[in-house]
């Protein structure tokens, strides 16, 4: 699919071509404290409230990403492997793969031994596993402007990143409209204050009252100075990644640019076995320059690929295996991240479906086929069809979130925000997510099996017929033994009706606009935030405001 700058377009892949225990610290709480306010409605409320803000802030940890203690759950043994194996083997090496409108990467691929025959490059059977293999880290490091918020992506790690691309916002207010740069702002300023996300994303919805060519350097500066988490670069055209790596450059110093990864960047592949001029331009700039890419085939099975798993497991892995190929001949070590987005298409009507249990079985697959790969896996996320933060919104994203975890997903891009397929970022459904993710952080934490965590002590105070409410232990822990959620309401039927029998999306309502209302944007060098400025005011001068 092309590129496109019309914002009534919905993104083709996913706006690529367009379309943490340790001390908290203050803005880790802002959820928390906002929670505790959530349905004020008399002055006698006060003291509940304030002991919720307390019990709420104590539970609260901020980590930088998630270290996984489960094994990930897997669908297929090594038999089932060794097919999928096979079988993109053979769509390599007979059918091939087109890479559009870059010369320069046709020669790349016929210097490196490829079968070129115009835009179809075929492949020697394992040739791609074999340039991944000796060169593409198992995980790495995104470096973050604060160090202590930098992240390990692979390995036993979870990073959880906000939704990316969609055009439109929706929220209980002013419904849904198109997204401007003040809502891109504002999910900006959620994500740095929500201690569940790890990373601040990327396009986390595209700010239509911006001119195409001239919005990637407001949202770059956005990710620079409102947060100080790790970021995504833009791919929308290759001059728009060099003006990410500049920018970098002046937050971070060239030297570091050089030697360290800074940026993680989204390059889709147009599936069926296609990657078009405009992401193969990004991956170049990004690639070349060391920093990390993630290599996404974008599939809706049954219109983008076979509609049986095994079928599109075998073509998504083969589409990936090309592209992170390349990065390796580019710069060898060069850090590359196999991903993808697999769902499926209503033979009904053709409209794409999310939360259902085959696309699961495609990202627990495809998982078991990056670890066997060796690099590092980016799937899953909050994904759903609604239209609006309803049940329909909550089951669907909770089964896509669970599947993300349990698979072992190293960089789950779309994981808070997602609404109506992708065309829509939500506040609402924004910070509920949010909350699905920490309690996803607990899960993965696993049982505590410490001599604390055994509790012998408790039990044998308490002794046949007692009760764990007073004892010593239980006073230790009554604070942060369990997950509280600061959107679930679990008072008694009187208690939420006299605090004005809100639901789930009110209640987040009331959330979002706190933590908004409280944000502190992160230290910055005021040189290095002039240099910025400059940097943008000077290429905004020099960028016309439409795409010739």
């Amino acid at each position: 699919m092309p590129a496109t700058e019309d914002p009534n377009t919905p993104p083709p892949a996913e706006g690529g071509t367009l379309i943490q225990p340790t001390e908290v610290p203050d803005e880790a709480l802002l959820e928390a404290e906002a929670s505790s306010r959530v349905g004020r409605r008399r002055p006698s409320g006060g003291g509940r409230d304030a002991k919720r803000a307390a019990r709420a802030r104590a539970m609260i940890t901020s980590e930088p990403f998630i270290t996984r203690r489960q094994h990930p759950y897997e669908v297929l043994d090594e038999e089932g492997l060794e097919l999928i194996e096979r079988n993109s083997d053979f769509i390599l090496k007979e059918i091939g793969i087109e890479f559009r409108g870059d010369p320069e990467v046709l020669d790349l691929w016929r210097d490196a031994g490829a079968d070129v025959q115009g835009e179809r490059v075929r492949f020697e059977t394992g040739m791609c596993r074999q340039l991944i293999h000796a060169t593409a880290p198992k995980e790495f490091v995104q470096h973050a402007r604060n160090p202590e918020r930098s992240v390990t992506i692979g390995g036993p790690n979870t990073v959880f990143v906000p939704a990316y691309g969609p055009p439109f916002v929706r929220d209980l207010d002013r419904g849904r409209r198109y997204a401007t740069l003040e809502d891109f702002q504002n999910f900006v300023k959620l994500a740095y204050a929500s201690p569940w996300l790890h990373h601040s994303g990327g396009t986390v919805c595209e700010p239509v009252d911006v001119p195409v060519p001239k919005r990637h350097l407001d949202m770059v500066l956005a990710h620079m100075t409102l947060t100080d988490k790790a970021f995504m670069g833009s791919v929308t055209a290759p001059s728009r990644a060099e003006d990410t790596l500049a920018m970098a450059r002046l937050a971070y110093g060239d030297a570091f640019v050089d030697s360290q990864c800074v940026l993680i960047s989204l390059i889709n592949a147009n599936s069926p076995l296609v990657f078009d001029e405009t992401m193969l331009g990004a991956l170049k700039v990004y690639a070349r320059a060391g920093q990390a890419c993630v290599i996404s085939p974008f599939i809706l099975a049954g219109a983008m690929s076979p509609v049986m798993s095994a079928g599109t497991l075998a073509q998504l892995y083969a589409e990936a295996q090309a592209g992170m190929a390349l990065t390796q001949i580019l710069r060898p070590g060069a850090p590359v991240v196999f991903g993808t987005f697999a769902s499926s298409i209503s033979m009904q009507s053709g409209a794409p479906t999310f939360g259902t249990p085959e696309p699961a079985l495609v990202l627990f697959g495809a998982a078991q086929l990056a670890r066997r790969l060796g690099v590092p896996f980016r799937s899953g996320g909050g994904l759903c069809g609604s239209k609006i933060p309803d049940a329909q919104a909550a089951y669907e994203a909770a089964n896509t979130l669970n599947a993300t975890l349990m698979a072992g997903v190293n960089f789950a891009l779309h994981a808070a925000g997602w609404l109506e397929g992708g065309l829509v970022m939500s506040y609402e459904k924004f910070v509920m997510d949010a909350d699905q993710l920490g309690i996803l952080q607990t899960l993965a934490h696993g049982i505590n099996l410490s001599a604390d965590g055994q509790a012998l002590s408790a039990i044998q105070e308490v002794g046949p017929g007692g009760h764990f409410l007073g004892c010593a232990h239980t006073q230790a822990h009554f604070e942060t033994a369990f997950y509280r959620s600061p959107i679930a309401d679990n008072n008694s039927f009187e208690q939420w009706a006299a605090d004005g029998e809100k639901d789930a999306a009110a209640r987040a309502n009331t959330l979002w606009k706190r933590t908004l209302a409280d944000y502190q944007p992160p230290a910055l060098d005021e040189g290095i935030n002039e240099a910025l400025g400059e940097y943008v005011a000077q290429r905004k001068r020099e960028l016309p405001d439409h795409d010739h």
